[in-house]
């Protein structure tokens, strides 16, 4: 073969080189770019898969508390009568506010400055000011740190709840309790890692969204338990003999993961059939971690079991001391209704509702720190929103935002320190002010979690509690 010959051949083969290279590289491409997007897949279905485990996790920051009991006082409390004194106000009683003060929900609505009939006094070595109303709470001052310079976005309670709760005013978000168990998840498996604790008399305004999972998997949603003596979980208990009782649990375990071998894509059977099985586990941890009546004589009196006005959220905070205990992570504890709503005749609510809820949040307190608990978990004592320092018709207040009150004790907090400050009325909050975006970025803190990369993807977007806005932690109240 000629030189001429060879040229050619060698320009053919590599040609042939070229398109076979090019034809193969286009079903390769494709391969690649399939197993690309299984792999994705593969990826996606590992992260939502755990998603669902609440097994526990070590958080990314050194925590300073373990868990928490999370005291909401529906209704909105009025922090001109608890916590923020307003001598200014009282001064002023009865006389119309000026340019700048109106009422967010009716401004037709707004009336005169009413001050509060209560007297404050200095308490512990702090000389934290708290209401007379609190006596119990009051002995408590150097271990507690109040925050008076708190915000909202809305003055509807629905909406005021959501935020509080979930971190925005709309329904159908995460609540900050199903973060947490989404975070940390639980030192128990044998108890729900978050349980809403109810009144036995009813729902809270906005009822179960109150400790709803949103789009998160139903896994972190709040199990909800009526604060009574007898079934505060309806259905749990069960007559058959604990052998077959066991015997029947590992038969309902092996049918129900032979059905989900063939169905192993589907995350939500999954959650459905890990929620039956700790409903099982339940039947004997549960009705033990509520069985109040084993407690002794003194501590029922310390909660004020005993006595009709406290029984209902003595049972309440006691439960939550007893559940803590045992391993759950978040503990909600609900009213009935919106208690705090107090519309007309204020000072006479204040004092019943203080009567009935004071002692036992101080008892909850003691228990805590003579069990060594307290140093592991924070209570949070919040509602959603304040009162007006001016009156609804003559004698009530009405919904307020722009300026109140809440308090934390425990695990990581600094006690005996005031932060932030409201106006001469009470009015706006001015020095300090913490949004309820910071105070949900400072509880995660708290619990060792960082509020910027404690995420869950959710419609394309990686959702955050604190979600869009520029949280900071309030470092002031932090020991």
């Amino acid at each position: 073969m000629n030189d001429f010959n060879l040229a050619a051949r060698d320009r053919l083969l590599r040609l042939l080189s070229r398109r076979e290279f090019f034809s193969r590289l286009g079903s390769g491409a494709g391969a690649m770019a399939l197993a690309t997007l299984l792999g994705e897949q593969a990826q996606a279905d590992t992260a939502k898969r755990t998603a669902y485990n609440l097994l526990p996790k070590r958080p990314p920051l050194t925590p300073k508390a373990k868990r928490v009991i999370y005291l909401f006082q529906n209704g909105g409390p009025s922090q001109v009568d608890l916590f923020d004194p307003k001598p200014e106000l009282n001064k002023r009683q009865g006389e119309k506010p000026g340019k700048g003060y109106v009422n967010d929900v009716d401004e037709k609505k707004t009336g005169v400055w009413l001050g509060s009939p209560f007297a404050f006094h200095k308490h512990g070595k702090s000389g934290m000011e708290l209401s007379e109303l609190l006596p119990e709470l009051s002995k408590h001052a150097d271990e507690i740190a109040v925050v008076r310079s708190m915000i909202s976005e809305h003055e509807n309670h629905e909406q005021a709840c959501c935020h509080m709760h979930t971190g925005m005013p709309v329904a159908g978000r995460p609540t900050v309790g199903a973060w947490v168990t989404y975070g940390l998840g639980t030192e128990n498996q044998n108890l729900p890692a978050y349980v809403a604790l109810l009144s036995p008399s009813g729902l809270p305004v906005d009822g179960t969204r109150n400790w709803s999972s949103g789009w998160m998997p139903p896994i972190y949603q709040g199990m909800s338990v009526r604060a009574t003596e007898n079934s505060p979980i309806l259905n749990l208990e069960t007559k058959i003999p604990r052998e077959a009782a066991d015997a029947r649990l590992q038969l309902l375990q092996t049918l129900n993961r032979q059905h989900f071998e063939t169905r192993s894509d589907n995350l939500e059977l999954e959650a459905r059939i890990a929620n039956f099985e700790l409903a099982a586990r339940m039947q004997l941890a549960a009705t033990d971690a509520l069985n109040i009546k084993t407690e002794s004589a003194a501590t029922r009196t310390l909660y004020g079991l005993d006595k009709s006005e406290t029984a209902v959220y003595g049972r309440q905070c006691l439960m939550a001391r007893r559940l803590v205990e045992r391993g759950v992570r978040f503990v909600q504890v609900m009213m009935a209704g919106q208690p705090w709503d107090t519309h007309a005749d204020n000072a006479n609510q204040l004092r019943s509702l203080c009567r009935s809820t004071d002692s036992p949040v101080s008892a909850l307190l003691t228990d805590l720190k003579q069990r060594g608990l307290l140093d592991e978990t924070l209570v949070v004592w919040t509602g959603e929103f304040g009162r007006t320092p001016f009156a609804e018709g003559k004698d009530g207040r009405d919904h307020h935002k722009r300026g109140f009150s809440l308090w934390v004790a425990g695990g990581g907090i600094k006690g005996g320190v005031t932060h932030g400050a409201t106006d001469d009325f009470g009015y706006h909050a001015e020095q300090n002010i913490v949004t309820v975006a910071d105070f949900h970025a400072t509880l995660l803190r708290l619990l060792g979690l960082d509020f910027q990369s404690l995420t869950f993807r959710h419609d394309t977007r990686d959702e955050r509690l604190t979600d869009v806005h520029q949280a900071k932690i309030v470092q002031s109240i932090l020991a």
